[in-house]
């Protein structure tokens, strides 16, 4: 990954994006998010059409977007990795890679659930065509501008990355994300700043509450109960009023925070809440997601 990414779609010279990755990792989302920033979008573009495209279009009136990956026509990984380093030798053009990822097990759901084929489960089980294509993939991976991972991001997630990355779009203010998850589960890739509730009396451990979530009031009031739940919160708040703004003035489009505790069911989901509430009333656009809740008959709400 070259390093200092960061593009601005008004220079003419990065005004080319390739978009690219491992099959179901969400370049047609991507593709479509930079549609609708105002890129020209191309996907499936034959490669060997990629230079005379590129050398052709040195000063676009337009951003371009274009997505390739192995199910493109004469689609060859070294083919891809020669023709990028010798664009980036022309003088005037400076083609900026993204590449989408995703983890194995995520990529595995996304097709079964969309009974899509995977484009190298020809004779081999689904997971062996994912961890081939990854393989396969690696060299492009190495020399891309940006690699996003997007096996828990959310599509709005998503965009706000892009958006963040190219300087384009919506630009008033800065967008928060506030994500409860489970450790068990690993920590969010994107998150800029995590937190540990594990620490905090477990509602696990209540026979009537095990079954509910962090949504149901009776949750919230055993959470509340902790001896050092407030001055936590309390603390908490007092650390984020001040570097939020900052974050802010950085021209950051977003900030992920991620509040952990074991199962991502209880303490995480309701301390997630309550700080979500707190960055609302401070006038930010912030936007609230439970990457690991399991779902309950009645929230309690």
């Amino acid at each position: 990954m070259r390093d200092g990414f960061a593009a601005d779609y008004t220079d003419a010279k990065n005004r080319l994006v390739l978009v690219t990755g491992v099959s179901g990792a969400g370049r047609t989302t991507s593709l479509k998010i930079l549609e609708d920033f105002g890129f020209d979008a191309v996907d499936n573009l034959p490669l060997r059409l990629l230079p005379a495209l590129i050398s052709g279009a040195k000063h676009p009136e337009q951003p371009t977007a274009i997505g390739l990956d192995i199910r493109t026509r004469d689609f060859g990984v070294d083919q891809f990795v020669k023709i990028i380093a010798e664009l980036r030798d022309q003088q005037g053009v400076d083609p900026l890679v993204v590449f989408l990822d995703a983890e194995t097990s995520v990529l595995q759901r996304r097709f079964t659930e969309t009974r899509r084929p995977h484009p190298l489960a020809h004779d081999r089980p689904l997971v062996d065509a994912i961890e081939h294509e990854k393989r396969l993939m690696a060299p492009i991976a190495a020399t891309a501008d940006m690699t996003i991972e997007t096996s828990r991001l959310k599509s709005a997630e998503l965009r706000k990355i892009l958006q963040d990355q190219f300087h384009i779009g919506e630009t008033e203010g800065m967008a928060v994300f506030v994500k409860s998850f489970s450790f068990r589960q690993g920590v969010p890739a994107e998150a800029d700043l995590v937190f540990d509730v594990r620490f905090l009396r477990n509602p696990h451990y209540d026979p009537e509450l095990r079954l509910l979530t962090g949504l149901n009031k009776a949750v919230g009031n055993y959470i509340e109960e902790d001896p050092d739940f407030a001055g936590f919160v309390g603390g908490l708040r007092a650390l984020l009023e001040p570097i939020l703004p900052r974050y802010a003035r950085e021209g950051k489009s977003y900030l992920t925070i991620a509040i952990g505790c074991t199962g991502g069911q209880h303490r995480s989901v309701y301390t997630a809440r309550i700080l979500n509430d707190w960055i609302a009333d401070l006038g930010y656009d912030v936007h609230l997601s439970h990457r690991d809740k399991p779902d309950e008959p009645n929230s309690g709400e």
